[in-house]
C-alpha cells in the first residue's frame, strides 16, 4: 500500500509539474505573442522617432524662393508640415527639365537623331552628386521627391525631354534612391490655372510617364496634377476675368497662373502631405 501510494504521488507529482511546465509555456508563448507584438511596435516606433532627410529634385514650382516676394515653391513649405525629426533638402531648381536638372551645363542646345538634346558630358550636376554622395547625401530610410514634367515640355534644347528619355531618367534617380536604402516617391507635375468655363482643367503632361515609372519601379505616385485641380475647383477659381493680380486667384498665384505666392505654396505643400496621409507611407507618422 504504501508502495502503491509512493507511485500515485509520484505520478500526480510528474503530472503537475508537466501541467505547471504546460502553462508555463503557454503563458510564455502567450507573453511571447505580446512581446512579440510590442517587439514588432517597438521597432517602429523607434523608427518613427530616427531623424530623416527628405529629399527634394524638382523646377520652379518647388523650389525654394528667391529674394522676390513671388515665386514661393511649394517644397519651401514642405518642411512646417513634419515634426523635428525631419530635415527637408530643397534641392529644386527654377527652369529645369529632369535632363537639365540632372546634366546641369552638359546639355547642349542642339538635337540628335534622336530627338533628344544632346549631352556634351555624362557628368552628373553638382546637386545631383551631392545627394549621392555616400557620406554627406541620401542614406538608408530618407527619403526623395522627384517633382518634373513642367519644363520638359519645352519643344527646344536644352529643356527639351522626349517621354522615353523621361522615363529612363526617372527611373536612373529612383533606382539611385533605392541603392542607397532611401525611399523615392514621384510626384506628377502641378497643373496651372486654366479654365473652360466655370472649370479649372489639365494642363501638363509627362502625368503618364510618371504613372508608368511609378508602375514599373513599384515606386508610391503622388498625382499632384489631379490633386491641384481638384483644390482649384474647390477653391472656385473659374470663371474669372483673366486678373490674375488680385482676390483669392491673386493671393494664390503670381501674376503667371502658374507660380504661387507663399499662401498658394503653403496649399500644394498640404496635398503632397496629405497624400502621403492618404497612401500610408512611413514618412506619415512623422506629420504633424
Amino acid at each position: 500500500m504504501k508502495k502503491l501510494r509512493t507511485l500515485v504521488t509520484t505520478a500526480l507529482v510528474i503530472a503537475l509539474s508537466s501541467l505547471g511546465v504546460s502553462t508555463a509555456s503557454g503563458a510564455g508563448g502567450a507573453g511571447a505573442r505580446c512581446s512579440g507584438g510590442t517587439g514588432a511596435e517597438a521597432p517602429a516606433a523607434r523608427a518613427a522617432a530616427a531623424p530623416v532627410t527628405v529629399w527634394l529634385a524638382g523646377d520652379s514650382t518647388m523650389a525654394n524662393p528667391g529674394a522676390a516676394r513671388c515665386p514661393v515653391g511649394w517644397g519651401s513649405r514642405f518642411d512646417a508640415l513634419f515634426n523635428a525629426d525631419v530635415t527637408v533638402r530643397n534641392q529644386a531648381v527654377g527652369g529645369r527639365s529632369i535632363q537639365t536638372w540632372m546634366y546641369e551645363g552638359n546639355v547642349s542646345g542642339t538635337t540628335g537623331a534622336d530627338g533628344e538634346c544632346r549631352l556634351t558630358s555624362g557628368a552628373y550636376s553638382a546637386r545631383w552628386q551631392s545627394m549621392l554622395n555616400a557620406s554627406t547625401g541620401m542614406k538608408a530610410g530618407d527619403y526623395l521627391f522627384i517633382q518634373f514634367g513642367i519644363n520638359d515640355s519645352s519643344s527646344t534644347c536644352p529643356r527639351h525631354v522626349g517621354p522615353a528619355r523621361y522615363r529612363q531618367l526617372m527611373t536612373t534617380m529612383v533606382q539611385a534612391a533605392l541603392a542607397r536604402g532611401a525611399h523615392p516617391v514621384l510626384l506628377t507635375p502641378v497643373a496651372a490655372l486654366t479654365c473652360s468655363g466655370s472649370t479649372a482643367t489639365r494642363n501638363r503632361g509627362f502625368v503618364n510617364e510618371t504613372f508608368a515609372v511609378g508602375s514599373t519601379t513599384g515606386t508610391p505616385v503622388v498625382d499632384l496634377h489631379s490633386l491641384s485641380v481638384s483644390l482649384y475647383n474647390g477653391l472656385r477659381f473659374c470663371p474669372h476675368n483673366g486678373d490674375f493680380g488680385s482676390g483669392p486667384v491673386g493671393a494664390f498665384f503670381c501674376e503667371d497662373r502658374t507660380h504661387f505666392e507663399t499662401y498658394g505654396a503653403q496649399r500644394i505643400a498640404g496635398l503632397v502631405a496629405g497624400d502621403v496621409r492618404r497612401q500610408n507611407l512611413p514618412l506619415a507618422a512623422y506629420l504633424t
